[in-house]
C-alpha cells in the first residue's frame, strides 16, 4: 500500500509568483524511510505545509493512506491526522507543556486515551528515546537535541502510521542530529510498518534512508535510491548539493589510486576496511 501519493502537484502562493511547487509527482509505499532534500528555496518548506494539510487549494492530487484529501470532508480528514505525526524544525515551537510528562501526555489527552493507560505510554516513549529520566523538568532546562527527543516520543506514543519530520534535525548539532537518526532507525526495527518522511537539506541523514526524493526550485529533479541519486554528483553540484562525506571521502581514497570494494556501500564498513 501507499501511504502518500502525490500526482502533478502544483502551488504558488499568489498568482503573479512562480509556483513554489511546479508539477511534482511521487509514491511513498508504507514502512519506508524517504528522505526529501533540497537547498534552501527549492519548495521543501511548501510541500511539508501542503502534505500536512496546512496548504489546501492546489493543483493536482494528494492521496494520504488511499484518501484523496481535496475530496475529503472534515471527518476523514480528522480521521486521517489521526494516523500521522508531525515533527518540526523548531522543537521551542512544540513543547505545550510544562513538562516532559505533561509534553507526551498532551496529544493521548487529545485522543482520550484512558488515563490509568496514558503513565505507560509515556514511560514507555520516554524510555526509547533516552528521556525517562527528565519527565518532570521543565522545558527550558533541556537541550535543543533532548527537545526534539521529547517531542518524537510523543508522537510515536500516538501509535502513528506516518511520521513527517519537517527539518527536525536542521537546529542540532552533530551528535544531537546523530541521536535523533539512531532512534528513528532503531524505532523503525521495532516496527517495520512505521513509514517516515524526512524533508531535510543533510545528504548524511538521505545516504541512510531507503529512498531520495530531490527537489530544485519546486520541481523533482531526481530520486532512486541513495546510491542511485548520489551517483550524479555533477548534477547535485548544479543545485548546491554535496555528497555524504563518506562519498566524497571514498571518490578521494579511489583517486589516490585505493582499490575500494563497491560492495563498501557505508561508512562503518569503510571504516573497517581501512582499519585492516
Amino acid at each position: 500500500m501507499n501511504i502518500i501519493e502525490v500526482e502533478h502537484l502544483k502551488y504558488a502562493y499568489d498568482k503573479n509568483s512562480k509556483p513554489a511547487v511546479d508539477d511534482v509527482s511521487f509514491t511513498i509505499p508504507a514502512g519506508k524511510y524517504v528522505t526529501l532534500i533540497g537547498h534552501n528555496g527549492s519548495g521543501k518548506s511548501t510541500l511539508a505545509k501542503l502534505l500536512s494539510g496546512l496548504i489546501t487549494h492546489y493543483e493536482g492530487k494528494i492521496s494520504l493512506f488511499g484518501q484523496p484529501i481535496e475530496k475529503a470532508d472534515n471527518a476523514a480528514i480528522y480521521a486521517l491526522r489521526k494516523k500521522m505525526g508531525f515533527v518540526f524544525q523548531n522543537p521551542d515551537n512544540q513543547f505545550v507543556g510544562s513538562t516532559v510528562r505533561d509534553d507526551i501526555a498532551f496529544g493521548l489527552e487529545n485522543r482520550q486515551v484512558p488515563h490509568e493507560e496514558m503513565d505507560g505510554f509515556i514511560h514507555t516513549y520516554a524510555k526509547k528515546v533516552g528521556m525517562e529520566d527528565y519527565l518532570d523538568q521543565s522545558p527550558e532546562n533541556l537541550s535543543g537535541g533532548q527537545k526534539q527527543r521529547v517531542a518524537i516520543a510523543g508522537v510515536l506514543a500516538m501509535h502513528p502510521e506516518l511520521v513527517l519530520y519537517d527539518e527536525a534535525t536542521s537546529m542540532l548539532d552533530p551528535v544531537g542530529k546523530r541521536d535523533i537518526l539512531d532512534i528513528t532507525f532503531h524505532l523503525r526495527e521495532e516496527n517495520p510498518n512505521l513509514t517516515v518522511l524526512s524533508i531535510t537539506h543533510d545528504v548524511e541523514e538521505a545516504f541512510r534512508s531507503d529512498y531520495v526524493l530531490v527537489l530544485n526550485a519546486g520541481k523533482l529533479v531526481l530520486e532512486g535510491t541513495p546510491a542511485e541519486v548520489f551517483s550524479h554528483t555533477e548534477e547535485l553540484k548544479k543545485i548546491h548539493l554535496d555528497a555524504p562525506f563518506f562519498l566524497s571521502l571514498k571518490a578521494a581514497l579511489k583517486a589516490k589510486g585505493m582499490e575500494i570494494p563497491d560492495e563498501i556501500d557505508t561508512e562503518e564498513k569503510l571504516e573497517e576496511f581501512l582499519c585492516r
